[in-house]
């Protein structure tokens, strides 16, 4: 009796793993087609247009990398266990078959495409490198202990463009209340010697949930509490377009 309830307890998980894909599907189908329908107008973009046209472009990737991760999860991978090697380091890295299947970019594990963010979209001209990290969280996004099972699995973009990250918050619908260096974007709540780097990535070197000593330091807070997207300001006493310090965040799993 308890193995039936047990396996009906796992459709029904997957049943609503599933509706939530669908959901998701949807609501970046109809961002895709508002897109669409203003990059048509007139002779050109304006730069208002473009800007809407390039924040499409960040919020859509860690949708389709969060739909390789639920389907990995379906098939027995554990959130703790996700790996977010680049192809690059897919022979020195994941060397057994079981690393390869923990790889959300692996053929043989999530199959997801790992891509970099176009020049446009960053503030030093340059493309963009994502990072896929376990070691932040988000202010009233799933529990709030100052510990490692607090932590998100956030992809992160930094660099942002300032018109870009402006952008992006008006159409996710980000409140500007705490804005230090009146940069139009709001603060981070994260002092700028915590933004996220390389080495933060989720991955062999650096496994599962986060280490449970980063606690408070890495929560994302002020007007960011609740919000699972939003492009943050790590430097709230600096306004300088280029120095890299404009953020934007996407929450692939919430804990």
């Amino acid at each position: 009796m308890n193995s039936e309830r047990k396996q009906m307890n796992r459709i029904q998980e997957r049943g609503n793993v599933l509706f939530l894909i669908l959901i998701a599907v949807a609501l970046f189908a109809a961002l895709s087609y508002a897109v669409t329908q203003s990059s048509r107008t007139g002779g050109g973009a304006s730069d208002g247009e473009q800007n809407l046209i390039n924040s499409a472009q960040v919020t859509q990737y860690p949708a389709s990398v969060r739909t390789a991760i639920v389907r990995m999860i379906i098939d027995g991978i554990s959130d703790s266990q996700l790996l977010f090697e680049p192809p690059s380091d897919f022979t020195a890295s994941l060397t057994t078959t079981a690393l390869q299947r923990r790889g959300v970019f692996h053929p043989s594990g999530g199959g997801a495409t790992r891509v970099t963010a176009p020049p446009e979209i960053m503030a030093n001209g340059q493309q963009g490198q994502w990072i896929f990290s376990s070691d932040f969280g988000i202010n009233q996004i799933g529990t709030s202990d100052a510990n490692n099972t607090s932590n998100e699995l956030i992809a992160f973009l930094v660099g942002v463009s300032e018109s870009v990250c402006q952008r992006l918050n008006v159409e996710l619908g980000v409140p500007i209340a705490t804005d230090g260096d009146s940069d139009g974007v709001p603060d981070a709540g994260i002092a700028i010697g915590n933004i996220p780097v390389e080495a933060d990535e989720m991955d062999v070197g650096n496994p599962s949930i986060g280490p449970a000593a980063l606690g408070a330091t890495k929560v994302l807070t002020n007007d960011f509490d609740g919000q699972p997207f939003g492009c943050a300001d790590f430097d709230s006493t600096t306004n300088d377009p280029s120095d890299g310090d404009l953020v934007y965040y996407h929450v692939l799993i919430e804990r």
